[in-house]
């Protein structure tokens, strides 16, 4: 439908293509997120491998909400500033990211398949796959997250002063490990970023007219 073209899009411009988000393209995206699950649960949508990544895609929305709710109870209290305050919000908004771009791929890979590939690929993209991919997806980001929360409890702690004991030792494997993650994470996107433009790039071009 044209209107879940014009939801991808939004979202490929949100999350694959500006370098941060910002207030309007926020807005855009849960008003965008909140009109799609509406719509998705509309009979004239049909259930496909396609609409369940879409579906998991806007429901990722629901922690943009949530983050933004963390951000005004802790500033009601008049401790929105101070970094364990900040903490939830924030990874709350990476998770929503990196969920977001990881369906976002996917669902350029299925057009891949859908295009190049339709009846090689027609036993992959079933609706428990797509149920199955959405929900290691999440898991992932899940574990994930819970890794960068432990590291900001450590750190908040003072975790950092027990050096020799098994705190310390707790420490710096946290640290390391968050370490390589954001690393993992910036080149990861990079690469999503190139996969989706050239998946694009080859889709628009064997449909172009010759």
């Amino acid at each position: 439908m044209k209107d879940l073209r014009r939801y991808l899009a939004l979202k490929y411009i949100q999350y694959l293509v500006l370098s941060s988000s910002n207030t309007v393209s926020t807005l855009l995206g849960l008003l965008g997120s909140a009109y799609t699950v509406i719509l998705l649960r509309s009979a004239n949508v049909s259930s496909k491998s396609t609409a369940v990544l879409i579906s998991s895609l806007a429901h990722a929305d629901i922690l943009v909400f949530f983050s933004l709710v963390s951000d005004a109870v802790w500033g009601s209290f008049g401790a929105g500033g101070s970094p364990s305050a900040q903490a939830p919000a924030r990874i709350l908004l990476t998770a929503n990211a990196h969920v977001s771009c990881v369906l976002l791929s996917c669902v350029a890979f299925e057009a891949y398949l859908i295009t190049f590939l339709a009846s090689e690929s027609r036993s992959l993209r079933t609706v428990r796959n797509a149920r199955l991919l959405c929900r290691v997806v999440w898991a992932l980001v899940a574990a994930e997250c819970a890794l960068f929360l432990v590291d900001d409890h450590l750190r908040a702690s003072g975790a950092s002063a027990s050096r020799h004991g098994p705190l310390g030792l707790l420490f710096q494997l946290s640290s390391l490990a968050v370490a390589l993650l954001r690393s993992l994470s910036y080149i990861l996107g990079i690469l999503l970023r190139i996969i989706n433009v050239y998946i694009y790039y080859k889709i628009f071009f064997s449909m172009s007219p010759r």
